[in-house]
């Protein structure tokens, strides 16, 4: 018999990307003192305004109790109650940054979120990239020219305010700032025009 995690049935709904999965941190534990020992605690996820999801949570000396019911694809209910390590390292200017142990079996990385799946595990268990790694090279560059946008103050609404210089800013920030975004805006352009092509090309057709 394995631990908790053992094999790869857990493994089978793993999805794409961090944001597919509902996850626990625990920064914010520790920032609301949720990790002193003795506490209990639930998180909850909802949509809507309607709660979808919750966790029981005991914390312990040195680890915290996940108490929870997972439903498997084509399986029946399961309740689920496994401990989670907590380690700690000291800040540069005092305090201490917790971090959870992954409990997975084979893994033990030191992490600051889990994410769902049977057990709560780190992404590189299930495999998981951040959204932003699954971008074309093209959106990424067209998400850099909006954050500057956004920085400009042009975001709203480029047609009417493309060129004003936003008030208090220093005349050499603004110059970089469009710039850079000049530069930005002609990459994206280019990639999405090289992105076009191949798809095209790859295009076949009916027989």
């Amino acid at each position: 018999m394995g631990g908790i995690g053992s094999g790869q049935h857990w493994r089978w709904n793993a999805k794409n990307t961090t944001a597919d999965y509902r996850c626990i941190d625990v920064r914010h534990w520790a920032r609301n003192g949720q990790l002193e020992p003795g506490n209990r605690f639930s998180s909850y996820w909802s949509c809507d305004g309607e709660t979808v999801a919750s966790i029981s949570v005991k914390s312990e000396l040195g680890r915290v109790r996940l108490m929870y019911r997972n439903k498997s694809y084509g399986d029946g209910w399961e309740d689920l109650d496994y401990p989670v390590r907590i380690s700690s390292t000291p800040c540069h200017y005092g305090g201490h940054r917790y971090w959870f142990i992954c409990p997975a079996q084979g893994c033990g990385r030191r992490v600051a979120k889990l994410y769902s799946g049977r057990i709560f595990a780190c992404r590189h268990c299930y495999q998981l990239a951040y959204p932003s790694q699954r971008e074309a090279s093209f959106e990424r560059c067209r998400r850099r020219a909006d954050k500057i946008r956004e920085r400009l103050g042009w975001a709203d609404d480029p047609d009417l305010m493309e060129g004003i210089k936003p008030k208090g800013m220093h005349w050499q920030t603004y110059h970089r700032l469009v710039a850079e975004l000049d530069e930005w805006d002609r990459k994206s352009d280019g990639g999405f025009a090289s992105y076009i092509s191949q798809r095209l090309g790859q295009l076949k057709p009916l027989q």
